[in-house]
């Protein structure tokens, strides 16, 4: 999917991509960001313009959480699919959270894949000041993006051998999986034909 996005849609792919994992969605910002580098580096996207994409799509999805959790607040915490996320206790934890360490929550949050979503809604909620949620979720994605950037793009060839590698082993996975199911179908039917 992310392949498929950024293949087609280009920057605007890339953003897509990270507005949707900031908003929880099971794509770990990570692997956007690592394909950008590795793309740039190739010169296929220009380094200069994929990095802000980058960072504003990454934020957006982030401010999109703390407007929702600020404006629809508790009523946001009844629809089932939140709940899945963010449970009533983890919600009061949060919420018991921010009071006495808000800022450092946020910090943390932003590079917790699984965290993230449920803290920026819930600073939404806790009606952190739009203002600090911004300047300190900001602070925190220049360096942590812009860190994983520039270390995907000065080792983007050994990442480039890393994909390689992976395609192979998962062929062979897949070579295995199709011989040990042809061999279970195989034994299956050599078995009922044995039965009287």
């Amino acid at each position: 999917m992310v392949a498929t996005l950024i293949g087609q849609l280009r920057y605007l792919g890339l953003f897509l991509i990270l507005v949707g994992a900031g908003l929880g969605l099971p794509v770990p910002e990570e692997v956007p960001i690592v394909a950008a580098a590795v793309l740039s580096h190739a010169g296929i996207f220009a380094w200069w313009l994929a990095l802000p994409v980058i960072l504003v799509g990454a934020l957006t999805g982030d401010v999109i959480l703390y407007w929702a959790g600020h404006h629809w607040g508790e009523r946001l915490l009844d629809w089932r699919v939140v709940r899945r996320v963010l449970s009533r206790a983890r919600e009061e934890q949060l919420k018991a959270a921010y009071r006495e360490h808000g800022v450092k929550i946020l910090l943390t949050a932003r590079h917790v894949m699984g965290l993230r979503a449920a803290a920026f809604l819930t600073a939404g909620i806790a009606r952190v000041p739009f203002g600090k949620f911004l300047a300190i979720d900001a602070t925190a994605a220049v360096f942590g993006i812009s860190a994983s950037f520039g270390l995907a793009h000065v080792f983007a060839d050994q990442v480039q051998g890393v994909l390689r590698d992976i395609h192979r082993v998962e062929r062979w996975l897949t070579l295995v999986a199709v011989a040990a199911v042809a061999a279970w179908l195989v034994l299956g039917a050599y078995r009922r034909s044995r039965r009287p």
